[in-house]
This record gives C-alpha cells, structure tokens and sequence, in this order.
C-alpha cells in the first residue's frame, strides 16, 4: 500500500502487527465520527490490552506487537480503529527504523495487505493505519502520519487523558501524499475521569517509585533511576497446601529461550544449576509448607548468555492435583543483594489444570529487561512438557 491508499477488508477479524528492527510500542484507539476517544477506555495499549472489538498482543521483544479489531464488535457509535506505534526506546526517532504494518485476517492467517510509510526522520510517534467503517463497510487504509512528541502526542491529540505535565502537543508532521483532513466536527465530550495509567512514550511502569504489585498482562521495566537493573534477582514462588486431602507438590521452574523462541535449558527440581551458574534453583519443597517462599530461582541478569533473550517462571503440580486445590500461588522479584521485594504478583483466579506459567522475563534490545505477569493455565506436570507453551506465550 502507499500513503493514503485503501482496501476493503473481506474479514471480520482483523490483525495488524508492526514490525522494525527495534523495540516497538503498539497501541490502538477507538475513535468516534469527531476523531476523539469517548473515554481513556477507548485507548488500547499493552497495559490495558482489552476494549470493545478491539485487543493488544505483546511479542514479548520477539515478535512484533498486534492489534487485532474485531468489526463485528466494534461499538456503532466508533468511525474508526487507529493503529499507531513509537519505539520503545525513550526519544528515539523512526530515522533509519522504517516499521512495516501488516494487516491479516485474523481467524485464517492470510496476509491482505501491508505498508511501510516512506520518508520518515524525526518522527517519534506514527499513525501507520487506519481500520474505517464506510458505507456500511470495514475498509483498511494506509496513513503514515508523523508526531514528534511520542505516543502520548497522539494520545493527548486524540482525546486521552495523560496523567503527566507535558507541552502541547505539536501538530502532526503530514506526509506529502497523506489522506486528506476531515471537515470539522463539534468539540467531543470531556472523557470520563479513569484512574491514571501509564501511557506508551511517556515510559512504562518502572521502580522508580519502589515496589510494585503487577496484575495479569502488566508489564514493568527492571529499571531504576533510569538504569537497568543488572545485578542478581531472584524470583520467589509460594502456594499454600491443599485445603483438604494430602499436601500438594508442586514445582518451580525456569526455562530459557533463544531469540527465535528456541528452548535453550531449564532450571527446576531436578537441575539445580544452569547456563554456568548464572541461574541457580534452591531445590524442592514437596508440600507448600512453612512461611515465605516455598522455591525461590536466583538469576544473576548480567551473567545471562546474550544469546538468552527470554525467560518463562512457571509452577508444575508434579503430584497431579489440581490449581483449584491450591489456597494460594505467587511469584515476587526481589533484589538478591538487598532482599527487597521489587515486583509482586498474585493470581487471582485457578484453573482445573496442573500447570501455570506465572511471568516472564524479556531481554529488550536497549539491554533492559522486562517482567510480565502472565497466569496462564496449561496441562503439563513436569517443566518438559511446558517448553512449547512457554515459547509461544514469548
């Protein structure tokens, strides 16, 4: 496609995902028939990857970003699903990074189109495409359109509320065959107040402010004072036993991946030390019993072969009950120097399986790492049988 360009889209499910030889911050926002969200809800991003018809999917640093618009969901009163990007890296322009959108049916794989905006310098933030009604039809067009302030530019032009003092925003850098300005429509409503949350450009969620609580498929960078935070981690795992019937036994784990989503080892029960020492497990508790962590997995980041770009924490119930018979499971990161607790994360629901994956850890490509929270169920009971689960979830 080329800047202003169109398609119609034959699917109902779409997925666009942006790729660069960067780190990329993808995110999508709803708009109605003025060009303005209705509210911060309508702003979809990887802290708040959900919103009617439309969803974000991390790649963990491994595969591009996606948002994926489902037209058959899409409120009526939403015109338009605009897709935009940033790298990840604070200031970095789009000079010499050129990012490619992709727009594919979502349920069938096929790719029905893509763009790859021209003639970009000192854009820190792109409208790349736009997912439109016309017609009583969903059409897909290529935009291209530049910001020089980020993500939170775009956001703050679209409507959203960011909960940062910032200059005005600067008027968007139109590319010289960009899609024509809308007529001008009355002014929106004021968006809703919502709780404050951290917007792409404007950084994410960091230590600066000490510990913090993540819930499922929030992510914050192991970065404070505007350092990565290299020294040894550790991450400890706890449940309670059983409410009834025989204690449980259930597993802590690690497993590395390559940059291709490769299985490069696994650290747990029955493999105390891997990767020359740079990971170490405290061994097996074969009850949950006693306070504290019951396993705890100590990871020194700054020993980590480069080549392990991914690391998946999972908890296993070797004895075969079941996660709705476990009182309680978490997972916290904590300073190995210090003791201090730096992130925490407690499910709040179980599943009738025997394995959990409970967070990852993302080598990102300024060299910082990223923890997502994750809770995600699976059958498997031993660690072997949760490599392919933990790879895709990269």
């Amino acid at each position: 496609m080329t800047p202003g360009s169109n398609i119609p889209l034959p699917a109902v499910r779409v997925t666009v995902d942006v790729a660069a030889p960067v780190r990329l911050d993808v995110s999508g926002l709803l708009l109605t028939a003025d060009g303005k969200v209705r509210s911060d809800d309508d702003f979809i991003f990887y802290n708040q990857p959900a919103g009617p018809g439309v969803t974000h999917a991390s790649g963990g640093g491994a595969a591009p970003d996606a948002i994926t618009v489902d037209t058959g969901a899409v409120p009526p009163d939403i015109e338009k699903i605009v897709v935009t990007a940033s790298p990840d890296a604070a200031g970095q322009t789009f000079q010499g990074i050129e990012p490619t959108a992709t727009i594919r049916d979502a349920d069938a794989g096929a790719v029905l189109a893509s763009f790859t905006p021209p003639q970009l310098g000192t854009e820190t933030a792109l409208v790349i495409v736009e997912i439109y009604r016309r017609g009583g039809a969903w059409k897909a067009r290529a935009v291209g359109q530049g910001y020089a302030d980020g993500l939170a530019g775009i956001a703050t032009d679209f409507g959203v509320t960011v909960e940062a003092p910032a200059a005005a925003p600067a008027a968007p850098q139109q590319q010289p065959v960009a899609p024509p300005v809308p007529a001008a429509q009355p002014p929106a409503a004021p968006a809703a107040p919502v709780p404050p949350a951290p917007v792409p450009g404007a950084g994410k969620v960091n230590l600066d402010k000490g510990r913090v609580s993540l819930q499922k498929n929030q992510t914050v960078s192991l970065v404070k004072g505007g350092r990565p935070l290299l020294s040894q981690v550790r991450m400890g795992l706890g449940w309670e036993p059983a409410f009834r019937g025989k204690d449980i036994d259930l597993d802590a784990s690690v497993i590395a991946y390559g940059p291709q989503r490769n299985h490069i080892d696994s650290c747990y029960f029955g493999k105390l030390t891997i990767l020359n020492g740079a990971i170490r497990h405290s061994g097996d508790n074969l009850t949950g019993e006693g306070g504290g962590d019951d396993e705890v997995i100590t990871v020194d980041l700054g020993r980590l072969p480069q080549e392990v770009t991914g690391l998946v924490f999972t908890v296993n119930s070797f004895s075969g009950q079941k996660f709705t018979e476990v009182a309680k499971a978490y997972c916290r990161l904590l300073d190995a120097s210090t003791g201090e607790e730096l992130v925490r994360f407690d499910l709040t629901h179980a599943e009738p399986q025997t394995g959990v994956m409970m967070a990852k850890l993302i080598r990102q490509f300024s060299g910082e790492w990223d923890m997502t929270a994750m809770g995600d169920f699976v059958k498997a009971r031993t660690v072997r049988n949760m490599t392919e689960p933990g790879a895709r979830a990269l």
